[in-house]
């Protein structure tokens, strides 16, 4: 991974409405729902939903196959807030020895790791490496190829 994968997010990033997902539950009605209910103006902000503070959140694309186990595939996006402080059981994205890794922040016989989700890569001794963190993995935007 390298400096070029880091997107930083804006400021103030545009508002863009996207339909609000259907309910669809129709709870204590009877009848047949009118067709213009699947138009109702209702909006989700992906900025709003998944950027908590946006002047410490930035955007990567994860290459590799070491967290596949975690749900975090080469080609998704990550959205990393650098504010939050790690703890044990955090996905983070760290700088060790000067790359960028995406690994699990761990406690293995008290001390600290980063680990992957896939059983071909070795847990890595932060404290016996030159090991920071940039930011805890705050969601993962997956897209499927159609």
């Amino acid at each position: 991974m390298s400096h070029d994968a880091l997107i930083p997010a804006h400021p103030e990033p545009p508002t863009l409405p996207l339909p609000f997902p259907l309910t669809l539950t129709r709870g204590g009605l009877s009848g047949f729902p009118s067709p213009a209910q699947d138009y109702e103006g209702r909006t989700m902000d992906l900025n709003e939903r998944l950027v908590k503070r946006a002047a410490s959140t930035f955007f990567m694309t994860v290459t590799g196959d070491s967290m596949e186990s975690l749900g975090i595939h080469s080609g998704d996006l990550l959205v990393v807030d650098s504010a939050i402080e790690p703890r044990p059981g955090h996905i983070l994205v760290a700088s060790v020895e000067g790359e960028l890794v995406v690994k699990r922040y761990e406690l293995l016989g008290n001390r600290p790791y980063l680990t992957s989700g896939n059983p071909s890569y070795q847990p890595i001794p932060a404290a016996d490496l030159e090991c920071q963190a940039w930011g805890v993995v705050r969601a993962v935007v997956h897209e499927y190829p159609v």
